[in-house]
């Protein structure tokens, strides 16, 4: 199951308490106060790995729980600092403090915020000695440590993402390119999370199908909307089983522009999807059609594999140029 929200509880560890304890030891008469102070909490950190299906080993966990740090001990010993705790996130979350505010980006791998500061360690009774107070019987305990509620969000980092309506042959176009494993179905719906691919290195998102509303969270809703607007370029399939192409195009670009406007503004190639299924002049002329409108456009069948060579070139080249203009 591919998890892409889930919120979890975490806390930093306690310091540890400081301790009375008197120095007694022959021939030391009045050796005085002799206790140690405790040992700070341990913190907790976010780190970015490459893991998508991380959050998804989280749904049953329990609270995320630092080390404590030890108490005091004779002969002033400090106690020993808590063990730090690192809670791995997938690269692309964004990870919210419910409690403070704060907000957290994980972009690249090995990104690492410290997100709980552990408590600090109380003090023993020699740090109350003075000229005055020389037998001093006080010691502190140590502080709680930060504790709070951390939503964690997942907004996929992929070089395409495919998008369409329910049925437009996006699963099956993933698969045909990169050999992926999405479920495929002559029925709407049949990806209800999304499924990557690679290609040549390049990965492709097939995101659940948009209808109409989903923007507003109508169908499967906006939540898959966001793993589109980290994307390189957006591959828009359409099946030419529709009745009017240029109707679900531009149904599916509202939607986009509704939840984004942003998401207008990345390279677009539009896949007229399903060509085994029509007559080539009529697919060409339907071609043409969008390129008169000066969108890039191609006609694939995932069946007979029409196409499907020379959009996966298209693709990386695409992909390899946008790299070297990024270095």
């Amino acid at each position: 199951m591919f998890v892409d929200e889930i919120t979890i509880e975490a806390k930093a560890g306690r310091g540890g308490d400081g301790v009375v304890r008197w120095r007694q030891e022959k021939f030391v008469d009045k050796g005085g106060p002799w206790g140690g102070n405790g040992g700070r909490g341990g913190d907790v950190y976010m780190r970015a790995v490459r893991d998508l299906g991380l959050l998804s080993r989280y749904t049953g966990a329990k609270a995320f729980v630092a080390g404590n740090g030890e108490s005091g001990a004779t002969k002033s010993k400090k106690g020993e600092q808590g063990g730090d705790l690192v809670i791995d996130v997938p690269v692309g979350a964004t990870v919210t403090d419910m409690k403070r505010g704060f907000v957290y980006q994980f972009n690249t791998e090995g990104e690492t915020h410290k997100i709980l500061k552990g408590g600090i360690g109380g003090l023993g009774n020699e740090h109350f000695k003075s000229a005055t107070n020389r037998s001093p019987d006080t010691a502190v305990k140590g502080k709680s440590g930060d504790a709070g509620m951390f939503k964690i969000e997942l907004s996929l980092i992929v070089d395409a993402g495919v998008i369409g309506f329910p049925n437009a042959g996006k699963s099956t176009l993933l698969n045909a390119l990169t050999h992926a494993r999405s479920r495929v179905g002559a029925y709407p719906f049949t990806t209800t999370e999304p499924h990557l691919g690679d290609l040549y290195g390049y990965i492709l998102a097939d995101v659940p199908g948009l209808i109409e509303g989903a923007s507003h969270g109508k169908g499967l809703g906006h939540k898959f909307l966001r793993h589109i607007q980290k994307t390189k370029m957006l591959v828009h399939c359409i099946s030419l089983e529709e009745a009017d192409l240029e109707k679900a195009y531009e149904t599916i670009r509202n939607e986009l522009s509704t939840f984004d406007e942003t998401l207008l503004l990345k390279r677009e190639l539009i896949v007229l999807t399903k060509a085994d299924l029509g007559e080539k002049e009529d697919s060409e002329g339907k071609k043409k059609r969008f390129q008169e409108l000066g969108k890039e456009v191609t006609v694939v069948s995932a069946e007979t594999g029409e196409g499907i060579k020379e959009l996966s070139e298209y693709l990386v080249r695409t992909f390899e140029h946008s790299t070297e203009k990024n270095s």
